[in-house]
Order: C-alpha cells, then structure tokens, then sequence
C-alpha cells in the first residue's frame, strides 16, 4: 500500500510538471515538460548517488582515516543485510545525515563534520542505523527523485512568473493561460512541498524503527535525534540552504526554522519520533 501511495504522489508531482508546461507553452509545452519529467526521473534513478553527493560537496571517507568510523558502519550494515555502503563525510557544522543511492548495492551514508564531533560513539550509530533502514526500505531512490522534481517544479514556476509568455497551441498570447501561470507560479512549489511532506513523514518513522532494530537500542536513536534538532536550530547547513528542495533526505529538517516552513514540514516533529521510540 505504500509503494502505491508512493507511486501516485510521484505521478502528482509530474503532472504539476506538465501543468506549469502547458500553462507556459500549450500543448506542446506541456509534452515538452513531460519528456523533462522523464529524463530527470531517469537521470535521477542512474546519478542518484553521485547528484546528491556532488551538491553537498561529500568526500569518500578513507577505512585507514577513520577505522572506528567504519568498523561501526559495517558492523551495522552486517545487522541491517546489507552490503556495505560508502561513507561520505559532508564538511558542515550543523550535526546532521542523508543516505542516498537508486539500490543497497549503490548505497551511501552522508555524515556532517559536525554530526561526529558532537554525537556520542552510540548516538552516532543510531543516526547510521537510521539512514541504513532508508538504504534497505529503497527509501533513497524515492526522496532523491521528489527532491530532484520538486526543484524542478520550483525552477520552473519562476521561469514561468518571470518570463510568464503563457501562450495557446497556435503561439498566440493567451491571457488565461497568462492568469494561470501566475497563479501556478505561486502554487506549484507549495504543493510540490506538500506531496514532498506526505511521501517523507510516514517514510521517517518506519526508518526510524528499523533503524533501532538494527542498532538494538532505540535510545541512542532518541538521544541522537534529540540533540540533532536542538543543534539544527543553532547551526547554518549552507549546503542545504542553498538547495532546500532536498531538505527531505536528512534525518533532521537541515533548513532555518519559521513559521511557513513549520506548516510545510517534509519530517514528523522530533517529540513525535523520540515518543515513539520510547
């Protein structure tokens, strides 16, 4: 069932694509959109890793470097059956996580500098068993190509409030088309968020249960996401603030906090998850 609801808010996400394209250039902008759609979709299933990782600025973190470090992911790895995963490490300073990759065989696990100078050892590997419940759930495919379309969305929707040339299958000017363009210009990023939202949540908390099956303790989870959110709230993530549309591939929302962005969450509220881990 949630493979289906999965697959319908994708296809929502694409049809607001096609939407905003027909609103911009008739029909033929809207099969123009559609085959952007899909080439994105594509370009995400095969570049998932590397797109994610690349807009980050992840560096590969040598076994020699930091033996501990992955000694504890592949102890975990080996819990969850899974191979493992390539550990990248993301040099900010707010202590956060993403997990990326189109399959467990393509898996990566993405640690802040931050993350592992203000966690403990077993906060740490809370965090890890999180992202690897993503890896194994196939979670990772599914939140980068939301992320990928919702940018998009959004990219596109400027282009059409800014340029707005909304115009009929003949190429004449189109003064409905114009209105709608304006108006989805305005619309369209906010329901992209909101079908980011309804895919990520639910998607959190089973990731956050699997992941303490395969730690064996729910309490370094908690703990961890109990500093994370404190910390996020302190700390810049430049990296995300300058890509908000991939927010939902965090364990913790990375994004400065306020008030439209609370009605928008992309991640249960962090007393929700802690409660449910306890």
């Amino acid at each position: 069932m949630n493979h289906i609801r999965t697959a319908v808010l994708l296809a929502v996400m694409t049809g607001l694509f096609m939407v905003v394209g027909y609103l911009i250039g008739g029909g033929g902008g809207m099969m123009i959109a559609l085959l952007i759609a899909i080439a994105m979709n594509g370009f995400a299933y095969w570049n998932a890793d590397k797109l994610v990782l690349r807009m980050y600025g992840a560096r590969e973190v040598d076994p020699r470097a930091a033996p501990e470090l992955h000694d504890m992911v592949a102890r975990l790895a080996a819990n969850a059956g899974l191979p493992m995963p390539k550990l990248y490490i993301v040099e900010e300073a707010q202590p956060n996580a993403f997990a990326t990759g189109r399959s467990p065989e393509k898996g990566a696990v993405a640690v802040t500098r931050g993350l592992l100078q203000a966690l403990s050892p077993e906060e740490v590997a809370g965090v890890v068993a999180h992202e690897l419940a993503h890896i194994r759930n196939r979670d990772t495919l599914i939140m980068t190509v939301t992320s990928v379309i919702a940018g998009a969305i959004g990219m596109l929707a400027n282009f059409a409030f800014f340029f707005g040339g909304a115009r009929d299958d003949n190429g004449n000017p189109n003064p409905l088309g114009f209105v709608g363009v304006l108006l989805i210009s305005m619309l369209a990023p906010v329901a992209a968020a909101l079908v980011q939202m309804a895919i990520s949540r639910s998607r959190e908390y089973q990731a956050d249960r699997i992941g303490a099956e395969i730690c064996g303790r729910p309490d370094w989870l908690a703990s961890a996401l109990t500093r994370l959110e404190t910390a996020s709230r302190r700390v810049v993530n430049g990296h995300a603030e300058h890509n908000p549309a991939s927010a939902n591939l965090f364990i913790v929302n990375p994004l400065k906090s306020n008030a439209v962005d609370s009605l928008f969450r992309t991640h249960p509220t962090t007393a929700d998850r802690v409660a449910r881990l306890r």
